[in-house]
């Protein structure tokens, strides 16, 4: 059975988290054309707020509108912000009422880059763009890259007035700003040199922290490891395999200019999602056994723990685990890997199981069947969940195969 080390509160920043339960970031694609928050958007939050989970991390919210993956992407400005502000309102109440929970409310900002509607890229990608073709047309300029600074701190300023506990400066899964840190081949002040590559997401983080109160947690989702050969990667050797020097030069960076809480993920879910999701059905046959994932991301959280004993560390992967899910987080929270236990698909198909959990009732049978079929429906165009499990994603899921 679990153990204690789940309820324990943990304090990062100026914040006491009260449990050590995250749930992750997962992209609904069920915003307004505007990115306020659609009905499936505040469906899916509400129940997040009554798992009486420690940490909602909330899904990437674009920056501006050329950063969107796709036009129902979560975008918060002057125009959604009464919208944001009255749901996070209403999941603190909820949280309250129902668990009493006072959750901290984290929200992802995020350029979508390459996966933009119309591609804007880093550099040529010769790996990348053999799923999704680009050309140096599509490559930013320096100067578009300047203007980014004042978007991300907008977009804090307003996370802030919206009443978020923190916001997340992305940097994963082949987005904009993690590609620029593979920028090998990009000439001028942000490619070649480690100090050029990391330059713009250092500096985004700094203005981030400027432009927030205090007391709001500044925290980060990184891809410690791409997962894809060098030059193509970031924190990846020629044959693709983890080299954690500059991502630990980068990880220093990130907590001198102020990064509470590291979300740890790896690879790129458009090339390789057996490495960020390990599943047991799927698209395709994966390359690895899953516990040969789940190892991984085991021993680069733990040293990433013991490297940084000041940051506070997010474990990712722990879905795959399904009814085994809590006392392999209950363990790994034990022997030192992390500092709060993430879970994404988990939560998608069984919202309320922490809360379940502590009331005595939990039910393997609802567990997370690491199908990827919520990825499907995301690829497919239609708003993402769980198409097992919840019966308005089901429908989705078979009118989207029919």
């Amino acid at each position: 059975m679990p153990g204690p080390m789940l309820e324990t509160p943990i304090k990062t920043g100026s914040r006491v988290i009260p449990n050590r339960i995250v749930l992750q970031p997962m992209e609904g694609c069920d915003c307004g054309p505007d990115g306020a928050p659609g009905e499936l958007t505040v469906r899916k939050y509400l129940k997040a707020a009554q798992s009486a989970a420690g940490t909602i991390w909330m899904e990437a919210a674009a920056v501006c509108p050329e950063g969107r993956t796709n036009r129902r992407q979560m975008m918060l400005t002057e125009e959604t912000l009464c919208a944001y502000k009255a749901l996070v309102s209403s999941m603190r109440e909820l949280a309250m009422r129902e668990c009493g929970t006072d959750p901290v409310i984290i929200m992802q900002l995020t350029h979508s880059g390459r996966q933009s509607i119309v591609p804007m890229t880093a550099y040529r990608n010769a790996i990348y763009e053999e799923r999704r073709p680009a050309g140096d047309e599509n490559i930013v300029s320096d100067e578009y890259l300047d203007t980014l600074l004042e978007k991300y701190a907008k977009a804090a300023e307003l996370a802030a007035i919206a009443g978020l506990d923190g916001v997340d400066v992305k940097s994963c899964h082949g987005y904009l700003m993690q590609e620029l840190l593979s920028a090998f081949s990009r000439p001028g002040k942000y490619g070649g040199s480690f100090e050029n590559r990391s330059r713009l997401y250092i500096d985004t983080i700094k203005a981030v922290r400027a432009a927030m109160p205090e007391d709001m947690l500044l925290t980060a989702r990184l891809s410690v490891a791409d997962m894809v050969p060098y030059p193509y990667g970031f924190g990846t050797d020629k044959k693709g395999a983890p080299d954690l020097a500059e991502p630990d030069m980068l990880i220093e960076k990130m907590a001198e200019a102020g990064v509470n809480i590291l979300n740890v993920t790896l690879g790129n879910p458009y090339y390789n999602p057996h490495i960020n999701r390990p599943f047991r059905k799927g698209p395709y046959e994966p390359p690895e056994k899953p516990e040969e994932g789940l190892a991984r991301f085991e021993f680069i959280e733990k040293h990433i723990k013991e490297r940084f004993p000041g940051l506070t560390v997010v474990g990712s992967g722990l879905s795959y685990y399904g009814k085994d899910s809590l006392s392999q987080a209950d363990r790994q929270l034990r022997e030192g890997v992390c500092d709060l236990a993430g879970f994404g698909r988990m939560w998608i198909a069984y919202p309320g199981f922490y809360r379940d959990y502590l009331e005595g009732r939990f039910e393997p049978r609802k567990c997370c069947v690491t199908c990827s079929r919520c990825t499907e429906l995301m690829r497919g165009g239609r708003p993402s969940g769980c198409a097992v499990f919840d019966e308005e994603y089901r429908k989705l899921y078979g009118e989207m195969k029919k």
